[in-house]
Parts: C-alpha cells; structure tokens; sequence
C-alpha cells in the first residue's frame, strides 16, 4: 500500500449546517499547518482557526482535530477539518489540500488502511460499512456491536474449537502406534457434530433476518382491481399509484419506502396476475412473478365482492408454491360478500378507509425477525466463507470414520481457512480492493 497523504469529504454532498474534510497520512499535519498558518496542534483537541487557500485568501473559520498515529481511526496521522456546510466552502478546502500535495481517496480507503494498519479486521469494515445505509434500528444495533468486535470473537471461538480439534487428530498421526484412549475418534466426532450444528444455526439464522440489513422487501399482489394500489395508497399516505375500475391500470411494478415501527421497507404494488391481453402487460406480469421471488413478506389481497374465479385460483396457487412468510387480506368487506374461500384470512378490512391492521401486522413479522440472540452474518461473503466452513467440515467425516487422519486434517485445514477469511481474508489485493471499493467516499 502506497504512502501517499489521502483526503475526501467525508460529509454527504449538499447543504448542512458543516461539512467534514478528512486527511490520513505522513504529510496529514503539515497539511494542516498550511492552511491554518498555525504550528500548534494538540493531539485530539479541537483547535478553532481560519483556513487560507494557496493565494492567501480566507476560505472559512474552522475547526481543525488532529490524531496522532497510530491512535486514529486508519493509524496514520489523521486530521479532520470541520467547516460550515454547502457546496463551495468544502470543495474549496478539499481543492487547497490537494495544492498541498494530497491526492483523492478512493472509495473505501480510509477503511483500507485501517484495515491493513490492523485498526479493524474485515467483519468490522463490513459492520461500519453497513451501518451507514442500516434500514432499521434493529440492524443498526447489531451493526454497533459488530463494530466493537461481537463477530470477530464468535469467528475466533470457532477458528480455536476447529484447531483444538485438529489437536486431537494431529496426535493420533504423530503416536499412532502409543496407546490412545479408544474412544477418541468418537470424541473428535462429537465436537465436530456440535460445531457443525453451531454454524448451521447462525447460517439459517442470518438467512431468514436478511431484512434486517437490506430493508424487508413487501410485495402486494392479487388479480386486477382487488384493490392493490388503494392499498399502497394507503401506506404510503398519498396516491402514488392510479386508481381505477379499469382491469390492468397497473402495468408495472410500483416500489416505494416507506417507514414502519422501526424498520425501513420497499413495497412492491404489483401488476394483476392474470392472463395478459398484450405484450407490455405481460412483461409487467411477469415482473410481478419476479417480485415475489425477490420479496421477505407476500400480501395477497382478494376482493370479498366478487366470486372466486380462475384468476383468484392462480394466485392461490402462486402462494402455495412460496415458501416466503404471507399475509393474506379479504377486501373491501364494506361490500357484499360474494367471496366464498375455504381458507382462513389473515385480515379482514376496507383499504380504502384504514390499514392499520395490516401494519402492526408487518410491524410484528419484522420485530420477530430479530428476536434471536444469534450471532449474525451480514454479508454475503460472510455467509458463503461459513457455508464453506460447513461443507469442509461435512467432507471431513468420511476420512474420519476410515481412521484416514491425514485427510481428516486437511478438510479441517481448509476450515480453518474459510473461517479465518471472515475477518482477516487470504485472498488477493483485487478482492479487498472490491469489497473496499464498495464504501462510501470518505470512509
């Protein structure tokens, strides 16, 4: 990794009441110095001063915080200028520090260096990177003890369990001809049955709270005109979406956010699932398809004014065929009842008057969602590294119970590794520089 004195806003773009310019590297101080024409910083304290560009001329008064290596966030001299927000004050001073012999951070280097400086390892890059776009409270109490190191501990609990069980193989290798107790293999056995079931529990875990961390993805889907959009409608509080007897007004799918409890979800209005009279609406048909397969939560919605016909039995058979948590709701009961389905309806209501229901109904689903304790995984290359840990150590029994230790201890070997990769990965520069790549500027 190069030396090279990096520097980004670290602020969001647009006005606010301040902006953030963040220096790491050798040249961070003097840097400072330059702009301030003052000597003194003392590490950690907020020094209030002016700031000058190359010619001399005032940009802004400022706060300036220095952080002396290796206790600063990248472990490199840091240097934080605070200024009033806007879109000139921050570019101006970015601008200065680059005169000054700076260069542009790329996305995610900060982070990089942090983790190459060992400040972090890559479960906790990957725990402050989420952490900046969490969709819920929830998730972002989780990313919080991420940070501080909840996951680097489980990752290290397992790494030593698998070692010490590597232990007991290595020994029967090294004294095979000594007198062992006989039931050693089955010790071995039996520690790694429990550790396998131990990763597998996290593993479905993670899986099934995905929402959590991505935002829950709702899709609300029926036949045309059981009122889908009334009802987006009305979580959202606005009409969004056109409203009207015509069957097909929905020819695409609609996606909002919209906040619920403390959860930020997506809904998906989709198109009528139905037999499609044209080409366009076929393709928005088959969006609605694609819809449920990407969802966390269905709503069917059916409409208690007309009889169950064909249509009705096609999504009902949709539904059986998903294995995504559901909420059915019969329709517009402020009319007659005309819809006879031998099935229990998780809702009855109008749309158009209330759909309070329906959302402490999803509110419920999602805070149910993060009631384990589990240790979570957040990432998909968190959970791919622990799906190979699992598969090593399923290939494993089989030399096991042939008394093949050297085998054995290979496929333990390659676990060890695929758990390691967590938090401190083996891979090349080009993997790392993706995963960073993917950060925030100025992080």
């Amino acid at each position: 990794m190069d030396n090279d004195t990096i520097v980004a806003i670290a602020t969001a773009h647009g006005i606010g009441s301040i902006a953030i310019i963040r220096l790491s590297g050798d040249k961070a101080l003097s840097i400072a110095k330059k702009l301030s024409r003052k000597q003194d910083f003392s590490p950690r304290y907020a020094t209030l001063t002016t700031v000058f560009d190359k010619e001399e001329q005032l940009i802004d008064e400022t706060i300036i915080i220095y952080f002396k290596n290796p206790h600063s966030f990248t472990g490199e001299d840091v240097v934080e200028i605070q200024c009033h927000g806007g879109y000139i004050v921050a570019q101006s001073i970015l601008q200065t520090c680059l005169d000054a012999g700076a260069r542009v951070a790329n996305a995610g280097e900060f982070s990089k260096r942090a983790f190459f400086n060992g400040r972090i390892d890559l479960s906790e890059a990957e725990a402050i990177s989420q952490l900046i776009e969490a969709k819920s409270e929830d998730a972002a109490k989780i990313l919080a003890k991420q940070i501080k190191g909840s996951l680097k501990e489980f990752i290290e609990e397992v790494r030593d369990e698998i070692i010490h069980i590597l232990a007991y193989s290595e020994v029967s290798i090294d004294y095979a001809e000594e007198d062992l107790p006989e039931d050693l293999i089955e010790q071995i056995k039996e520690k790694l049955k429990r550790l396998r079931a131990q990763l597998e529990k996290t593993l479905q875990a993670s899986k099934s709270r995905a929402g959590l961390m991505q935002g829950f993805r709702v899709a609300i889907v029926g036949k045309p005109n059981v009122g889908k959009s009334s009802l987006l409608n009305a979580l959202l509080n606005y009409n969004r979406a056109i409203v009207s007897d015509i069957a097909g007004t929905t020819r695409d799918t609609i996606e909002e956010q919209v906040k619920i409890g403390t959860h930020l979800i997506r809904i998906v209005d989709t198109a009528g699932i139905r037999e499609a009279s044209d080409e366009i609406e076929k393709i928005g048909i088959e969006r609605s398809l694609e819809a449920i397969e990407q969802s966390d939560i269905v709503v069917s919605v059916f409409d208690n004014s007309r009889e169950l016909d064909n249509e009705d039995k096609q999504i009902l058979s949709l539904l059986e065929k998903t294995p995504k948590q559901q909420i059915s709701i019969k329709n517009k009961i402020d009319l007659e009842t005309k819809l006879e389905l031998d099935r229990e309806f998780d809702l009855e209501l109008n749309s158009k008057d209330d759909v309070t229901p329906l959302i402490q109904k999803l509110e419920t689903i999602m805070d149910r969602s993060n009631s384990s304790d589990e240790i979570m995984l957040i990432s998909q290359r968190q959970i791919a590294a622990v799906e190979e840990t699992i598969k090593d150590i399923d290939e494993a029994f089989a030399p096991l119970e042939d008394q093949e230790l050297e085998i054995f201890s290979f496929h333990l070997n390659e676990a060890v590794k695929a758990m390691a990769s967590i938090t401190r990965s083996f891979e090349n520069d080009e993997m790392l520089d993706k995963m960073f790549g993917s950060f925030c500027l100025g992080k």
